[in-house]
């Protein structure tokens, strides 16, 4: 599965952990990355700044759904679910 247009959902929806630049304690689940633009799109993609835990993540249905609104909706859950 390719990447949404205007979606941004796996930038938005889980927590990061890791440094990521202009945000060195990561980013809280709900909290949109500040590398995202205006059409929800990553600004470091291809960068050698980029994450590796961002560059790794792959969209797939079962954590994207059909729609931006469900992709939110999947990865909250699981956000939630993994949390210890």
């Amino acid at each position: 599965m390719q990447c949404r247009t205007n979606c941004g959902a796996c930038c938005i929806a889980p927590s990061i952990s890791v440094s990521l630049p202009a945000l060195p304690l990561g980013k809280a689940a709900g909290e949109r990355c500040p590398h995202l633009d205006a059409l929800h799109r990553c600004s470091l993609f291809g960068q050698p700044q980029r994450p590796a835990t961002c560059a790794g993540f792959a969209a797939e249905h079962e954590v994207c759904g059909d729609s931006r609104a469900q992709a939110l909706t999947i990865i909250a859950t699981l956000e939630v679910a993994t949390q210890s």
